[in-house]
């Protein structure tokens, strides 16, 4: 009895993740609206133009929900990494709005594991009842984008004073723990890049990225009140990481 039942766990735990992943367009565009919404009080522009803005939202919103009743699931996967590849790359150029470098590397490093994360899914990952042999290039590709965020949050942790601080204030044992999260991320990181023991990287990151989400992205009043991050931005990061930790689930049960 104890093999289905493990079986069985890993089966939900799968569905879970590409649940949270497929979803995760909806909460995107709900959070950029009333990001938006927020900086029109203060005469603030949004950070792609207003005619572009809504082409792309209506994009990720198609997507998303393509992709949550599971019609052609890879193929609007694949057109969803795309629209927030495009996306960021707009955000990332247009400079309508000003951020700080240490948030500049928060933000565009999670969009881009989110495109990994939708390439995983593109991938055939992650299918309860997988008709067609899955991608290993592709899942490969999602997987090294993983990477390159794990390696963003080691430099964040080891440059950026925020970062530094939003932790040490939440975890026991000061500068050596910080330390060790620097070295585990980075070991992540390496095997996630060379496609080394992903399954085991996984869930390793799938057991440590809700303590981050819960004890140091959920910490509004130091990102909102002390750093300055607008309410909803902050919630958009939130959002990232939520997804992203759905595309872990992913290779942590089906990878």
């Amino acid at each position: 009895m104890a093999a289905p039942n493990r079986k069985q766990l890993l089966r939900f735990l799968c569905q879970l993740g590409a649940f949270i992943l497929t979803r995760f367009g909806f909460w995107n565009c709900f959070s950029m609206l009333m990001l938006f919404a927020e900086r029109a009080d203060s005469k603030r522009k949004p950070d792609i133009h207003v005619p572009y803005l809504y082409v792309d939202m209506g994009a990720a919103v198609l997507c998303a929900s393509f992709m949550s009743f599971g019609v052609k699931r890879r193929w609007f996967a694949m057109a969803a990494a795309l629209q927030l590849a495009i996306s960021t790359y707009a955000s990332y150029v247009g400079e309508q709005v000003h951020y700080g470098d240490w948030l500049k590397v928060r933000m565009y490093s999670r969009a881009l594991a989110i495109v990994g994360g939708f390439l995983v899914l593109a991938s055939g990952a992650g299918e309860v009842y997988r008709q067609k042999p899955r991608s290993r290039s592709l899942q490969s590709t999602g997987q090294v984008f993983l990477g390159v965020y794990l390696i963003c949050m080691v430099y964040s942790l080891q440059h950026s004073k925020e970062d530094r601080l939003a932790y040490l204030n939440h975890i026991a044992g000061g500068e050596v723990t910080l330390m060790l999260l620097e070295v585990l991320f980075g070991v992540l990181a390496l095997a996630f890049l060379f496609g080394c023991y992903i399954r085991l990287a996984a869930q390793v990151l799938a057991t440590v990225l809700p303590l981050v989400i819960l004890l140091i992205d959920g910490n509004l009043g130091y990102w909102h009140n002390t750093r300055k991050v607008e309410f909803w931005n902050q919630m958009k990061l939130i959002g990232h990481n939520v997804g992203i930790f759905g595309a872990v689930l992913i290779l942590a049960t089906d990878g």
